[in-house]
């Protein structure tokens, strides 16, 4: 059941990523239930820590639904989507709360490198081009969850 469970987070992730990148929306019908798949799947691999999973799938929509209604605020317009707080809370629900720093710096770090890319090739008004943010979610959650967070030694 695990096996099918990670099928599952291995294509819709790629699924969410693609439509992501071509169309800017995380549609509800894959993101939701990919919360309820990471909680199964969590209480089946090891149900011990199930309340991390879930602490991490509501942290997770709780953290960029914040970061998106200040960010409205601050700058008056839309600059992270609903559809990013519920695939960051999918995610969460399959690493967990402890697995969530890791995955919101992996993402961070590749949107930051597709963005910075992006503006090399092209001159004109690619600073104020819109970088959809699920295929790193997506990609960053996907190897939190193949390999386990970041561990930094000591600095």
């Amino acid at each position: 059941m695990v096996a099918v469970g990670e099928l599952r987070l291995r294509l819709d992730a790629s699924g969410l990523a693609l439509i992501d990148f071509e169309h800017q929306i995380l549609p509800d019908a894959l993101t939701l239930p990919l919360v309820a798949a990471g909680l199964v799947v969590a209480w089946l691999a090891q149900p011990r820590a199930i309340l991390d999973n879930a602490a991490g799938a509501a942290i997770g929509y709780a953290l960029f639904s914040l970061v998106a209604w200040a960010y409205r605020r601050w700058r008056g317009r839309d600059g992270l989507g609903a559809g990013d707080a519920k695939l960051l809370a999918a995610l969460g629900a399959w690493v967990g709360a402890s697995g969530l720093p890791s995955v919101v710096l992996l993402a961070s770090l590749m949107a930051l490198a597709a963005a910075l890319a992006v503006r090399s090739f092209r001159l004109k008004g690619a600073l104020h081009d819109r970088v959809a943010f699920g295929p790193a979610l997506a990609a960053a959650g996907w190897l939190v969850w193949l390999y386990g967070p970041v561990v930094l030694g000591p600095l």
